[in-house]
């Protein structure tokens, strides 16, 4: 194997993206194109058969993940034009000669993913002994939420087998070189370059990175660690996020009194009845810098926030208000341009009656919030994010905007979003 390649994963459904997708990349310097699972479930074996004769001098991967039926499944991935067949590490050594066998038979070679495999160097050394022809160190797309990386496991099994390493898994123009540098002789890039929205550019920066061993600097398609979740959460959209927790997290009739804020910090919560500001004006001088203040009034009329407030919090250094029930002094209050966020907007006020509590477990917006959790602001309304899943839900509302600047650019090439992501396909069917 001359020089490191890099293998561009087409982990997408429809076949007319990953074609398109696929040209871009061989033009920027992909080498090897891979059919990804998810895109052979979609179209099946026809798709590497499309990708054999729209590209016949590349190397074609077949991620079949397969984990029974190796010859069989195997056999299917070779005829229809695949070079390298991708089957699981987890698989009995049963499933894996026979695939060996089949692979042989039809001319192609064997890559087996260590995906989900807890000793890995065991397995490893287990397959170079079978005589598999590539290993496949892969962090799948879930795990990468949550914070991990392949490079750790590819020192701990690089000096263990011969066999040339493949790696995947949240790779880009950045860590590319660090992969590299440990021991990979294939770079596998999906998001970093399908997402791209120049893929032809995307694809030339990877390429030299690995080539360079230089790493080249990005805010996209990575996975941000739990010490640098405000930047991630800086760069979503509050329908990002409200996507990535599966449509759920935002605030119900919670709205900005003003727009063009992008507010993002941790909660102090605040319970209180209608009227009684007490509470919440004693928060702001418990609150810590970059806090944001959420208040229960269980949607009361009666304003308990107000101009002399809000200046205090944006004094304070807190980056925002939230409150489940009335604010006023709403003239005021656009002027001193702090993020506030509200159900109701009234003139009269109550008393500082001192009921309530502050740091306790509350609901806002029809949503629970606990003293910690990260609140997420902006024009289109607020969402919580609970603290114990933010990491993962940070990242994967990175990835719902990186998909979306993806189809934006498509559309803006003359497609339109039915066209692009073929609504009609993928439509539930009834009855």
């Amino acid at each position: 194997m001359k020089g490191v390649i890099l293998q561009v994963a087409l982990d997408l459904l429809n076949e007319h993206r990953a074609i398109a997708i696929a040209k871009d990349s061989v033009k920027g310097g992909a080498d090897w194109l891979e059919a990804g699972t998810p895109l052979i479930k979609s179209e099946g074996m026809d798709i590497i058969r499309k990708l054999k004769d729209t590209f016949p001098k590349k190397t074609i991967v077949a991620d079949m993940k397969t984990m029974d039926t190796g010859a069989f499944e195997t056999e299917m991935a070779a005829k229809a034009g695949a070079d390298i067949v991708v089957i699981l590490a987890a698989a009995d050594d049963s499933t894996i000669n026979d695939a060996l066998k089949s692979a042989r038979k039809y001319g192609a070679k064997l890559m087996v993913d260590l995906i989900c495999v807890k000793d890995k160097i065991k397995r490893a050394q287990e397959l170079e002994k079978i005589g598999v022809d590539y290993l496949c160190i892969h962090i799948g797309i879930d795990e990468q939420m949550t914070g991990k990386k392949p490079i750790e496991i590819l020192r701990l099994i690089f000096n263990k087998t011969r066999i040339p390493i493949a790696v995947a898994g949240g790779i880009n123009s950045e860590n590319a070189t660090d992969i590299v540098n440990a021991g990979a002789s294939i770079i596998i890039v999906g998001g970093a370059i399908t997402k791209a929205k120049n893929v032809i550019k995307a694809t030339e920066q990877i390429k030299k990175a690995i080539n360079e061993k230089k790493a080249i600097k990005t805010d996209l398609f990575k996975k941000y660690d739990k010490n640098e979740l405000k930047k991630a959460f800086s760069l979503v959209s509050t329908p990002n996020i409200s996507d990535a927790m599966h449509k759920t997290g935002a605030m119900k009739d919670i709205r900005p009194i003003k727009l063009g804020f992008h507010m993002v910090g941790r909660a102090l919560t605040v319970k209180t009845i209608n009227g009684d500001w007490a509470k919440p004006i004693e928060a702001i001088d418990k609150g810590e810098k970059g806090e944001i203040i959420v208040v229960d009034v269980n949607g009361g009329k009666t304003a308990i926030w107000g101009e002399l407030a809000t200046w205090s919090a944006k004094i304070k250094g807190l980056c925002g208000v939230v409150i489940d029930g009335a604010i006023r002094d709403l003239d005021d209050l656009v002027k001193i341009n702090f993020p506030v966020f509200s159900r109701h907007i009234s003139s009269n006020a109550g008393e500082p009656k001192g009921y309530g509590e502050i740091g306790a477990e509350i609901v806002c917006g029809s949503q629970t919030v606990k003293t910690g959790d990260w609140i997420i602001g902006d024009d289109s309304g607020v969402v919580v994010v609970p603290q114990e899943i933010a990491q993962e839900i940070a990242n994967r509302a990175l990835d719902v905007k990186e998909q979306e600047n993806r189809i934006r650019e498509e559309i803006k090439k003359g497609g339109s979003l039915e066209t692009v992501v073929k609504v009609k396909k993928w439509e539930k069917k009834i009855g």
